[in-house]
């Protein structure tokens, strides 16, 4: 194998915003912010969702104005086809 082709790993915290969760994992990406956790000090990257916020992994939807919305296309579309 050949040697020093790998990228460098470092402890990084990714912090989803729409829970507030947290996961200590490596990886490359760096960050200028940091956040403390467990004692040590580690660069923090936000992310807008992960596992624990999205609806397919929580089971909870985002309940949104379906019905208006559904109103308004069979209002639309009453006589098409007919």
């Amino acid at each position: 194998m050949k040697t020093d082709i790998h990228p460098d790993y470092k402890p990084v915290v990714f912090r989803d915003l729409a829970s507030g969760a947290t996961f200590l994992t490596r990886s490359t990406v760096g960050s200028s912010k940091t956040i403390e956790l467990d004692g040590t000090v580690y660069p923090v990257i936000d992310v807008e969702i992960s596992s624990e916020s999205h609806p397919f992994y929580t089971g909870k939807q985002r309940i949104m104005d379906s019905a208006g919305r559904v109103e308004k296309f069979n209002k639309r579309f009453k006589g098409f086809g007919n």
